[in-house]
């Protein structure tokens, strides 16, 4: 699969899974608690939401980290996270919902599910 294009840059999700991986290792980081890996990139994400419900700086930064995460997990599990995504988004941009209220007044969106997307 051809690196993804943004703004004229190449991104390859393979490459950078390598590149997680083998600063892993260089660092003498785990690569075998898997479970470890998939706490921590909660902690991760629950920084990132703290500091953005606190008005904080850095939310991308853990963003960064959530991903770095994710990444290393990919390449553990020999996993094409491009690919996957690609794939996901295709899914979504076919599924349909419906909106409706919560008790408070807020939009949900609750999945229609169909024969090609049960």
């Amino acid at each position: 699969m051809s690196p993804i294009k943004i703004n004229n840059m190449s991104v390859d999700l393979k490459k950078l899974q390598k590149e997680v991986m083998r600063n892993k290792l260089e660092k003498g980081f785990t690569t075998t608690d898997v479970a470890l890996d998939f706490c921590r990139a909660h902690e991760e994400l629950s920084e990132a939401f703290s500091k953005f419900n606190r008005g904080q700086s850095g939310v991308a930064e853990e963003f960064a980290d959530v991903i770095i995460f994710i990444l290393g997990i990919s390449e553990k599990f020999g996993f094409d996270l491009e690919k996957e995504l690609i794939r996901k988004i295709e899914i979504n941009k076919k599924r349909k919902y419906r909106k409706e209220k919560s008790p408070d007044g807020k939009d949900v969106f609750i999945r229609i599910k169909t024969l090609e997307d049960p």
